[in-house]
């Protein structure tokens, strides 16, 4: 479709949409902004960044997420992890959304997620608000302009804030829907605005269609050693843990900081841009990432203006999910073709509420899968619609709700390629230190900065380690730059005793969380778990 054009008269047939309002097709950066101002959605910044509010729905809505149940997809699908929808009720849904939609005005961005030509998958975003496009435009790839001409997507996204469904009728929990159809190649996403559900409705989309291609793909930020893409990091874990800040070192090269792949030829991102959490950003800690918020065509998510109209970073009363969407050439250290090398570290991130878990240990490649199938870590307060506080879980694949496929098809994906690579496999916590939640602290941020330093250097690996009682890795036990007592949990705590009995029950949540994978696994995995 050609750039920056106005079709009054749109008809998308593959879509079965007709009669809307002005449709405006791959506009730019700065036709989205203005769209944007003129339609009252959002409020421009000093600098251009774009200010907007979600409205009730501050994160993401797992609840209200559906697979379309065909007989295509009926034996591939983790059923236990993805709620059900029956085909009627989503070609009923289909119908009530198109006559919802007609006589409005639409935004369409045609775009690609996934750096890598090979796997690649085309997408065509459909939007009723103006800055739900210039967000997805942010997040997944831009062809160039001779690219859209003759584009024909592979999946269709329409997303309809405006539009309330009727779990009576169309088969879902409340007026808000989240429905993949894999057979029609279609999302529907009505009764929400949170602009997180476009790009995560894609990462499940390719967390179902790359394994069958021995592409694993991965919840996960990565980066690589300039000048040299055969030295490439990945970082797993959830929203909250850390992926962002860490993989946004200065002295690294960025490749993304969310959704990746590891194919036969290497790592490639599957985003054109970063989606980071600004609450109580630090302009000296993340000089990078604080620098978006004021650049053009930057989306800043539910924060508040202070009385000097300038962003307050500490105000949460919102959300504590507040967040900036802004393409990686924001960035100055990211790469330009997103492309990397095989993983020569792979770093498994969790945020311990209990206090645990050091700051860093070694794994073995069997202990990789038994952490990578447990998922540990805390919610993060704002993620996820309810969370207030960091509560503890267990998120297989440090992903579950974006996992079509049962977790030990990825895990054994990601093992066959650590081994054939040889990966080393590291832990780290950015949680609690010192107590659990409430009575401990943060991690120092500087200190884990410190340690993936010299995990990444390789000098790490030349250090003394211990080998933890509780969970049978390896903790170094001396680190340049590192007060020795971070990294042994227990001399943290006043209390011995008290930590004691925590690190029992957190073991016991382990092992009772895992009993579900025992009898899907092999054998050193499963030795990995009884410890």
């Amino acid at each position: 479709m050609t750039q920056g054009t106005v079709n009054p008269e749109m008809t998308l047939d593959a879509q079965g949409i007709h009669g809307l309002g002005n449709v405006f097709y791959n506009f730019t950066e700065a036709q989205l902004v203005e769209a944007s101002l003129k339609a009252g959605e959002g409020t421009l910044l000093p600098g251009g960044a774009l200010l907007a509010t979600t409205g009730k729905h501050t994160g993401r809505s797992p609840k209200d997420k559906f697979v379309v149940r065909t007989p295509s997809v009926e034996p591939h699908i983790w059923w236990e992890n993805n709620a059900a929808m029956e085909p009627a009720s989503f070609d009923v849904l289909h119908a009530d959304m198109l006559a919802h939609m007609k006589s409005r005005d639409y935004h369409v961005q045609d775009l690609f997620g996934g750096a890598d030509p090979t796997h690649r998958l085309d997408v065509r975003v459909i939007t009723e608000l103006a800055w739900h496009g210039l967000f997805i435009r942010h997040l997944l790839r831009r062809p160039e302009r001779a690219e859209l001409d003759g584009f024909t997507p592979d999946f269709t996204i329409i997303n309809c804030p405006s539009f309330k469904a009727d779990p009576a009728k169309h088969g879902c929990n409340s007026d808000t829907v989240i429905a993949l159809n894999f057979d029609k190649k279609l999302i529907l996403i009505g009764g929400t605005e949170y602009a997180g559900e476009n790009k995560k409705s894609v990462f499940t989309l390719l967390n179902y269609m790359l394994p069958e291609k021995g592409v694993m793909p991965m919840h996960c930020s990565a980066n690589h050693a300039p000048g040299n893409p055969v030295d490439t990091a990945v970082f797993f874990g959830l929203s909250g843990t850390g992926k962002t800040t860490l993989s946004a070192a200065p002295d690294r090269v960025l490749l993304g900081d969310d959704e990746h792949g590891w194919s036969d030829r290497g790592t490639f991102n599957f985003e054109g841009g970063c989606y980071a959490k600004t609450i109580n950003l630090d302009p000296k800690a993340e000089p990078e990432i604080y620098a978006t918020t004021s650049k053009f065509g930057t989306v800043v998510e539910n924060m508040i203006i202070d009385q000097d109209g300038k962003l307050d970073f500490n105000d949460d009363s919102l959300t504590a999910n507040m967040r900036c969407a802004y393409p990686l050439n924001y960035i100055s250290n990211a790469s330009e073709t997103a492309l990397g090398g095989h993983p020569k570290n792979i770093i498994m991130l969790t945020c311990d509420a209990f206090g645990v878990l050091p700051p860093i240990a070694r794994m073995t490649p069997a202990q990789a899968m038994y952490h990578f199938l447990s998922g540990f870590t805390s919610k993060v307060a704002g993620t996820e619609r309810g969370v207030t506080e960091p509560e503890p879980t267990f998120s297989t694949c440090f992903g579950a709700p974006f996992m079509p496929r049962r977790p030990e098809e990825y895990g054994k994906l990601l093992q066959a390629k650590i081994a054939s690579h040889g990966a080393t496999c590291w832990l780290v916590n950015t949680g609690w230190t010192g107590g659990a939640y409430g009575t401990g602290s943060r991690m120092p941020i500087k200190a884990t900065r410190a340690l993936l330093s010299a995990a990444l250097d390789g000098s790490l690996a030349e250090s003394t380690f211990r080998k933890d009682p509780n969970f049978g890795f390896e903790v170094p036990v001396t680190v340049d730059g590192v007060d020795a007592k971070l990294l042994d949990p227990r001399a943290t705590w006043a209390d011995k005793a008290a930590y004691d009995a925590q690190a029992e029950k957190l073991v016991d949540m382990f092992a009772e969380n895992f009993a579900q994978y025992v009898p899907h696994i092999d054998d050193d995995v499963r030795a990995a778990a009884i410890g």
